[in-house]
């Protein structure tokens, strides 16, 4: 009964989400190939894994997981459901006091399963002027020890305003989500050197006209 319900609960996610948003993926510099991938996207909305979650094709979607927050997903029974049950998230848990497991080894055991993830490397919502905030270490440790897996930016566009912080009732606008060209950590290269690497390739996905500054 309960995979029946995460079923009928993420087919419901979906339809809304498309609705709200009328989302539309741009697969600018890879295609929606059954490979897996991480996917490493801009920050400014508690929806944006829900965003690229929805663009996927379904046999991807059935093995993308997103990374998040236990702290905020296992909150509540009802956002365990949805962050359990509906999207088979990897919830690593972000207060570094109170964790038990290393949320690094967590993210390769997924990945050593077979699953593809959804993250976001600035490790927290961007609520700045600025398009992107700095990026944490993450990406350049899965790039590090899992050298064989693709990395692939993805820029979330509009989610924001449809989704202000404080606002329970979305705004209808359209949103897209462009993924870019797949990456991989070069030999030698360094985690400095490959964060910023990834972060122009994500930044290079923003819309024309806008300051990627």
């Amino acid at each position: 009964m309960r995979p029946l319900l995460a079923s009928l609960t993420g087919g419901a996610i979906l339809l809304f989400a498309r609705f709200i948003t009328a989302v539309r993926a741009i697969w600018e510099g890879v295609g929606p190939e059954p490979v897996q991938r991480v996917y490493f996207a801009n920050h400014t909305s508690n929806g944006d894994f829900i965003l690229v979650w929805t663009v996927l094709p379904p046999a991807l979607r059935r093995t993308t997981r997103p990374v998040a927050g236990s702290d905020y997903w296992l909150a509540s029974g009802l956002k365990s459901f949805i962050g359990r049950d509906v999207f088979n998230a990897v919830l690593i848990d972000r207060r570094k006091e109170a964790r038990s497991e290393d949320p690094m080894e967590t993210i390769l055991a997924a990945i050593d399963e077979g699953a593809s993830l959804i993250i976001f490397p600035e490790g927290t919502r961007n609520m700045t002027e600025d398009p992107l905030l700095p990026f944490k270490s993450g990406i350049y440790n899965i790039a590090e020890k899992r050298p064989g897996v693709d990395l692939v930016p993805v820029w979330i566009e509009n989610l924001n305003s449809v989704m202000p912080k404080g606002k329970v009732i979305p705004i209808p606008l359209l949103c897209t989500v462009t993924f870019g060209a797949a990456m991989r950590r070069e030999a030698g290269e360094t985690r400095e050197t490959f964060l910023a690497r990834a972060r122009a390739a994500l930044l290079a996905l923003k819309p024309v006209g806008e300051d990627p500054a």
